[in-house]
């Protein structure tokens, strides 16, 4: 891939790297790394630092590795593994040979930690996990020094040898790394490096029941990896103070961590372990829930990789956290679809529409354009026949002003076809509610256009009803109804505001027969109704679409309204 791809903006990360290739640190290199803990799925805030990650590297000759940073074995699972190789290459990145593991360094990680313990830089500690928390102090108070913080070297050595042949209960002792209880930077204040975890792990199996801490770990991958920068969100700016002090410390080689805003987006949460809850206290059905915001969930949902590049490059990198609204998201995505999504007609609510004065066991075929963005997507045939379905709230008894649609006695344009006029109603004798609508079509005016001129502004989307095919058809909005999920009543946590109408499933619906050939992934615009994708659940003839994302497009409105102003 080259910088083209992705985009050449400028930012304060690419600044430092242009400074470093000028004066030659880390001799012209430019190695990234994406690395994500195994512990679930991927999300739209891990895209924006794939994207970042591997798009340095590709834009500066440089590579991008793929590292998994699996040091806790009771979160971790071989699904998440594979299901977060597949979120990197369905954006376009490949990592080629250069998939590895925190796992990997696991006897160099433990030596490393017997060199601290040698220079009188770490000890074991036997306080409780409570007791550490305790003794850690305030931000405005300075931690105690564990009683254990004198050991010798030699018993801190056979201790921590102890703890690796698997000679303590877990929770009874961890290794501590020894800086300063009365550090300004909490981070600093003793932090455990090992702790004794009893659980199987995905690669190492029950190798090893004493595991490194994410902070031990993650720096000295890096080094060992030959990062050049190591690019990670503003959460972890404070422990860029102890990914320094192990390195330094150890002297060994030094990669230079970089932090940079996190994406913070409206309607959504963006923390793996409350998306966790979303799916295991079953608010949502899955990791792929369509209204997830997990890479696996937005990729059924219909999202293309292309508009999120789109998006990870329009909002940017900066230094400081802000929310970004999901209109821009919706707007790239609708930008992208719009040239490449092909046009089809689909009636979610059918109504019967019957046209008395058209030939019985009449078909005739109209051309219809594909994608008017795209001419060379060609053209496909439409049947259209005496019986028709139409969406419901097409037809209004009693119209209000200005309405374009059908109504007693109104005309309107049948895209592509005829233009028609409603003469009966037909009515449920018991419900009162409309199930039929009798017309007559003027047969001069196929095509839709009124040789005589006379203007009609209405134009219906329809199916022939001999043709159509079913589908059920699902109508996802936003999971949650607050653009500040957070913001809840005192007690209250962020599961009140989820939004109770975030799916409605549509039975009985109607397509244009083209759509026999659709296949899970594909991606349509219904006529009037907005963008569409063949869900997963599709099989042996059974049509399944989840709504991408509706045709109106507020942050469009938004930009519009705003260059007028400047104007």
């Amino acid at each position: 891939m080259t910088r083209g791809d992705f985009g050449p903006s400028s930012n304060f990360i690419r600044d430092i790297i242009e400074e470093d290739l000028r004066t030659g640190r880390y001799g012209g290199r430019v190695h990234t790394r994406f690395p994500p803990e195994p512990n679930g799925y991927l999300h739209i805030g891990h895209a924006k630092s794939i994207c970042l990650n591997f798009g340095l590297a590709a834009d500066y000759g440089g590579q991008c590795n793929l590292r998994f940073d699996d040091t806790n074995p009771t979160k971790e699972e071989v699904e998440y593994v594979e299901s977060i190789k597949e979120d990197v290459r369905w954006l376009g990145f490949d990592w080629g040979d250069r998939e590895f593991y925190a796992s990997d360094y696991f006897e160099q990680l433990y030596q490393y930690a017997v060199q601290l313990i040698k220079a009188g830089k770490a000890y074991v500690c036997d306080l409780s996990a409570d007791e550490i928390r305790e003794y850690r102090g305030t931000l405005t108070e300075p931690g105690k020094e564990s009683p254990y913080r004198d050991r010798s070297i030699e018993e801190n050595l056979d201790l921590f040898e102890r703890m690796r042949a698997g000679e303590f209960e877990e929770g009874s002792r961890v290794l501590r790394a020894k800086i300063d209880m009365a550090s300004p930077n909490v981070v600093m204040r003793d932090p455990v490096m090992y702790r004794i975890i009893r659980a199987t792990h995905h690669r190492t199996g029950d190798k090893w029941c004493i595991y490194p801490m994410y902070d031990f770990a993650h720096c000295l991958s890096d080094s060992i990896e030959g990062i050049t920068h190591s690019i990670c969100t503003l959460e972890f700016e404070n422990n860029r103070a102890l990914y320094d002090w192990f390195l330094d410390r150890l002297g060994v080689y030094h990669p230079q961590q970089i932090e940079f805003a996190r994406l913070n987006l409206s309607h959504t949460v963006l923390s793996k372990r409350k998306l966790r809850r979303l799916v295991e206290e079953g608010y949502v059905d899955g990791w792929d829930d369509p209204r997830m915001p997990t890479i696996a969930g937005i990729r059924r949902r219909g999202y293309t990789p292309e508009a999120i590049r789109d998006f990870c490059e329009r909002i940017g990198v900066a230094k400081a956290n802000s929310i970004v609204d999901i209109a821009l998201l919706e707007h790239c995505l609708r930008d992208d679809l719009n040239k490449r999504a092909p046009r089809v007609m689909a009636v979610l609510r059918p109504l019967r529409l019957v046209i008395d004065n058209y030939p019985e066991g009449q078909v005739e075929w109209f051309d219809a354009v594909n994608n008017p963005e795209d001419p060379g997507m060609g053209t496909r045939k439409l049947p259209f026949s005496r019986v028709l379905y139409v969406e419901r709230e097409d037809f209004r008894e009693d119209p209000p002003r200005k309405w374009f649609r059908l109504a007693p006695g109104r005309e309107v344009r049948l895209k592509h076809a005829y233009l028609v006029t409603c003469m009966r109603v037909v009515k449920d004798e018991r419900t009162g509610e409309v199930v039929e609508l009798h017309c007559t079509y003027d047969p001069a005016t196929r095509g839709g256009e009124a040789p005589d001129g006379r203007k009609v502004r209405g134009a219906l989307h329809w199916v022939s009803a001999a043709h159509a095919l079913d589908a059920e058809v699902r109508l996802y909005d936003r999971l949650f109804v607050k653009a500040d999920p957070e913001d809840v009543p005192e007690g209250q946590d962020f599961t009140v505001n989820l939004n109770p109408n975030s799916l409605e499933v549509l039975t009985g619906c109607k397509v244009e027969p083209s759509l026999a050939e659709a296949r899970p992934g594909d991606r349509y615009q219904f006529l009037r109704l907005g963008y569409f994708c063949v869900d997963p659940d599709s099989a042996d003839g059974r049509l399944v679409f989840n709504r991408t994302v509706g045709l109106r497009d507020t942050w469009a409105k938004i930009e519009r309204s705003l260059e007028k102003k400047g104007g």
